[in-house]
């Protein structure tokens, strides 16, 4: 015993025998093939990736032929991004169960591809790093794009995918050989380094871009790898050469000596942001049975118009909108970026709602759609807006498309509400949803007004386009509507009114009459006799001249836009304007950032809740004012299944409230997380005291109550 307890404490380390290697010509054919794999593995696992690559390449474009074509024809390019795939798989050499992880490996980039592709097959845009922060949102339209059956079988797809991996975790072969970490560790950071200087190498010699004027088609000409880690890392403004106080003191001084705005502002300024709305005469091969928009087109000839340069094609709604509020313009932003989901997430911005706040406005958002949509909740706030009505918050949104977005017709009044709502000028932005895709290629119109013929096949005819076109038809026919209750309105009114880009239809420069893709038509209209000034103009330029032709001089881009557009360096110094109000110093502002986040309130009108009444078996009446389909009575904290009766009375049947429940009505999302947007003052439930009733002679012993009569309940105790 003694000897044994020194053996085992004197310090000495076991040595464990290694496997002997057995000669080639001893081993059995599998054997044999295992061997032969271990040696040449780092070349199959870099043939490996250029298979899962093109695989990924032929999921993206829905095509093998092009796939093949862009290997074939781009073979450096296509070479590059396979490295970029094997750069991420050279951790296998860590691990022994070397089969799972490049089976988990190759697994998770093809998912990426299947997402790729299963997007593209829906919108232009392809998946992008900033797509990672609007899973919420994308959650949030899947039913809109995926038909039920699709999303079932996505499902069981996952799961299967799943299952395979946690079977081959557990019966997968381990590598047997001697581990090498330090070695392994060293390849892979030395693949890393190699790849990062093949990556600036590909970058001077023009092999790959790390500008993306088209997100879409640099994704075609760039490979997908690429694209997507860009769009991940590279994001923001890059700080410009000579950044510095004197530099920005030499761009405001460029502006010239400021002009004066005018003293009297009472004109109310509305914009109206209309979902992928431009004119469909302008494609070459569509015949339509007739003009789809001939209110805008006659507004366009008797009003202030012009081309709409955008920022995106099929898709990008909140970057328009962007673009329009701020003055600033996306070029210099990382491709494919969303402010909306990066940069406002931290960080209040100068915007015409808080140029005009300061002239006396009120401001407003108006969406039919749900509020929490690109973080426009959040977002709003820190633009300067006093308010915003989504879906949530409007009276009726039970018009909605085939495709089950709410109709644009609703937003005249919502419009109006927001004018009413204040007794000075209101500035009201507003973006509509009807002409959103999908675009379905079956038939979803019974009966279509305008029929569509040309295209290149009877689908996307029929179908797809004739149900776009019907849709932006009935949008005309809202614009309309909305000018004419504009044209009665006691107030002077000017409304700019564009779509914020081209829809999702894979349309191509050469399709188009005027040979832009990044291009909508704008008009500004007005009720009280501007004078009119065609021009073709940016998105990011077109709030500077609506205030300037309403003699509004304000606001740093304001001013900027007014006197720099199209003079020299116009570009170079607005890139660096951006940069130091977002980025930099904000030493335009004299290094500090002037603009606080508004209490922005949710909706116009007030919802209230003024009384409730016990009818029967437990079903309550609650009354108030402004009720909507979103509307549910809480108790305790607790939502319950609320019924609207209509806009003043709400219904919930089986309840039983106690003595001291505490009672509001909240507006929840329609999104499906269902959170509470606002709530009306919580109220106190104090129960009715029962009724004394006189006992009858002799009735000594018996119970003779009579429960409370149910009735109209004025709201009692504390607010909270």
């Amino acid at each position: 015993m003694k000897k044994i307890h020194l053996k085992m404490f004197s310090g000495e380390r076991k040595r464990v025998p290694q496997p002997q290697k057995v000669p080639f010509d001893q081993l059995s054919g599998k054997q044999k093939a295992i061997r032969i794999c271990n040696l040449l593995s780092l070349p199959l696992q870099m043939l490996g990736c250029c298979l899962i690559y093109l695989i990924i390449e032929m999921i993206s474009r829905h095509s093998f032929t092009e796939a093949w074509e862009f290997m074939t024809e781009k073979p450096l390019v296509f070479l590059y991004n396979a490295f970029l795939i094997f750069t991420t798989t050279t951790i296998v050499w860590l691990f022994r169960r070397r089969v799972f992880v490049r089976t988990l490996l190759a697994a998770f980039w093809l998912a990426l591809g299947c997402i790729n592709g299963g997007l593209l097959a829906v919108r232009v845009t392809p998946f992008t790093g900033p797509d990672l922060k609007l899973v919420a949102d994308a959650f949030n339209t899947m039913n809109k794009y995926m038909s039920v059956p699709i999303m079932i079988l996505t499902c069981i797809a996952i799961v299967l995918v799943i299952a395979g991996l946690v079977v081959l975790l557990i019966k997968a072969p381990k590598y047997q050989g001697r581990m090498h970490y330090p070695l392994a560790a060293g390849f892979v950071v030395v693949t890393v380094i190699a790849f990062s200087g093949t990556t600036k190498l590909a970058l001077e010699n023009r092999v790959i871009s790390n500008y993306f004027g088209n997100v879409a088609f640099a994704y075609e000409d760039y490979g997908y790898p690429y694209g997507l880690l860009t769009t991940i890392f590279n994001t923001g403004i890059s700080c410009p050469n000579g950044y510095s106080e004197e530099l920005m003191d030499e761009i405001v001084a460029s502006e010239g000596e400021p002009q004066e705005t005018s003293a009297d502002q009472d004109v109310n300024i509305l914009f109206l942001q209309l979902e992928s709305f431009f004119d469909p005469t302008l494609v070459e091969f569509l015949n339509l049975s007739e003009d789809p928009i001939p209110n805008f087109r006659q507004m366009m000839k008797e009003y202030s118009s012009g081309y709409y340069r955008v920022p995106s094609v099929g898709a990008g709604t909140a970057n328009t909108e962007f673009e329009t509020i701020t003055g600033m313009s996306m070029h210099y932003f990382g491709p494919g970026e969303y402010p909306y989901k990066s940069i406002l997430q931290e960080t209040t911005c100068e915007s015409i709602p808080y140029v005009l706040k300061e002239l006396g406005y009120s401001t407003h958002a108006v969406h039919n759609n749900e509020a929490n949509f690109y973080s426009r909740k959040s977002v709003f706030a820190k633009l300067g807006f006093d308010t915003f009505t989504s879906e949530e918050y409007m009276k009726d949104i039970s018009d909605v498309t085939p495709t089950g977005w709410v109709k644009d017709h609703i937003l005249t009044d919502e419009i109006i509400d927001c004018l009413d709502s204040s007794d000075g000028p209101d500035y009201v932005y507003t973006i509509s949803v009807q002409g959103h895709g999908e675009y379905y290629p079956e038939p979803v119109l019974e009966d279509p007004e305008i029929t569509v013929t040309g295209a290149e096949n009877r689908e996307k005819n029929n179908y797809s386009w004739e149900y776009y076109v019907n849709m932006i038809h009935e949008m005309d026919e809202f614009v309309k509507e909305l000018t004419d209750r504009l044209e009665e309105y006691p107030e002077p009114v000017v409304l700019v009114m564009y779509g914020d880009h081209l829809p999702t239809m894979g349309l191509e420069v050469e399709d188009l009459k005027n040979k832009y893709l990044f291009q909508t038509q704008y008009v500004i209209w007005d009720n009280f006799g501007l004078e009119k000034q065609d021009a073709n103009l940016a998105a990011y330029q077109i709030g500077a001249e609506v205030l300037d032709r309403l003699d509004i001089h304000e606001g740093t881009m304001v001013r900027y836009h007014q006197t720099r557009k199209n003079t020299k360096n116009y570009q170079v110094d607005l890139e660096a304007l951006q940069y130091d109000i977002l980025y930099g110093e904000k030493y335009v502002y004299g290094g500090e950032n002037p603009f606080k986040k508004t209490d922005m309130k949710l909706g116009v009108k007030d919802i209230t809740l003024d009384r409730y009444e016990e009818a029967a078996d437990g079903t309550w009446y609650f009354y108030g004012e402004n009720f909507t389909a979103s509307s549910r009575v809480e108790v305790n904290g607790e939502m319950l299944d609320t019924i609207m009766v209509n806009n003043s009375m709400l219904m919930v049947q089986g309840l039983e409230l106690e003595d001291g429940d505490e009672i509001a009505v909240a507006q929840q999302s329609n999104s499906p997380t269902k959170k509470v947007l606002s709530r009306t003052d919580k109220v106190i439930y104090d129960a009715p005291d029962e009724p004394e009733v006189p006992e009858p002679a002799g009735s000594e012993g018996l119970d003779n109550s009579v429960p409370a009569a149910g009735g109209d309940t004025p709201l009692t105790g504390s607010a909270e």
